[in-house]
């Protein structure tokens, strides 16, 4: 495991929050979420993905999901108040967070979003969330997640 000091957006903002994390860089390119935690000593469903919405008049809502469970389209609609939403385009997602796709973080974002974060981050310890960079992770408390963003919390999983 490649742990080492460096800086991004992300971590200036956990660092002006206050919440403790590691910056796990991977050695070479990641090309699955499994592989993402095999290298940072994880469980898949400790991976939390940030996926960015577009919504009914051009909003956008980031929805943190962990691992590889799939976002239930009719519950977040229901829980959005909306009859249609599709996922962002990765020229959007660029756009929007300040950050490319495979490495959306919920810290350190160029413009506020509405967050919203799936239940079952509730029942995680660890987990870990996008860097801002590619190939590289942060690793931090479920509970240091949940406490500083604050996220709405919705049952978000298909199934």
């Amino acid at each position: 495991m490649a742990w080492m000091d460096s800086s991004t957006p992300v971590t200036a903002a956990l660092d002006e929050l206050g919440v403790k994390y590691r910056l796990h860089l991977h050695a070479g390119p990641v090309r699955s979420l499994e592989q993402a935690a095999r290298e940072r000593d994880l469980e898949p469903a400790q991976i939390v993905r940030s996926l960015l919405f577009r919504l009914e008049g051009g909003q956008f809502v980031l929805v943190l999901m962990p691992g590889p469970g799939q976002v239930s389209w009719p519950k977040l609609r229901q829980h959005l108040g909306v009859t249609r939403l599709t996922m962002a385009t990765a020229d959007e997602v660029e756009d929007v967070t300040g950050y490319p796709p495979g490495a959306v973080s919920p810290y350190g974002l160029v413009r506020p979003l509405r967050l919203l974060a799936d239940r079952r981050l509730t029942d995680l310890t660890t987990v870990s969330i996008g860097a801002g960079i590619r190939n590289a992770g942060i690793l931090l408390e479920a509970q240091d997640l949940l406490r500083s963003l604050q996220p709405e919390m919705g049952d978000f999983t298909e199934g």
